[in-house]
């Protein structure tokens, strides 16, 4: 079985900084992508960024320049570092991973249990 822990939510005034750390562990043989989404109520998740097991990183158009997204691949573990944080940033970011748990299982979509972000004064 594969987990993935999230950390580094909160709350933080307009303009400041967070950083959310995400470690996956179990049954891990290969990891596809790694990467955040964020949902907030009566909307659809949303990609954030994801980073690919090459290194292709793909970022949501309205936050480039703002998120910086990066992994350490041999501890499982990626990074979402924010930046001049909005209020309308203020969403529950959920930590995503697509994983082999063995050299013969096809890879799964993986999804870490959301942490609160909130960006108020």
């Amino acid at each position: 079985q594969v987990q993935l822990v999230e950390s580094g939510g909160g709350l933080v005034q307009p303009g400041g900084s967070l950083r959310l750390s995400c470690a996956a562990s179990g049954s891990i043989f290969s990891v596809g992508a790694m990467g955040w989404y964020r949902q907030v109520p009566g909307k659809q998740r949303e990609l954030v960024a994801s980073i690919i097991s090459g290194g292709s990183i793909n970022y949501a158009d309205s936050l480039k320049g703002r998120f910086t997204i990066s992994t350490d691949n041999a501890k499982n573990t990626v990074w979402l570092q924010m930046n001049s944080l909005k209020p309308e940033d203020t969403a529950v970011y959920y930590c995503n991973a697509v994983i082999a748990a063995t050299a013969t299982t096809l890879p799964s979509n993986y999804w870490g249990q959301g942490t609160q972000v909130t960006v108020s004064s």
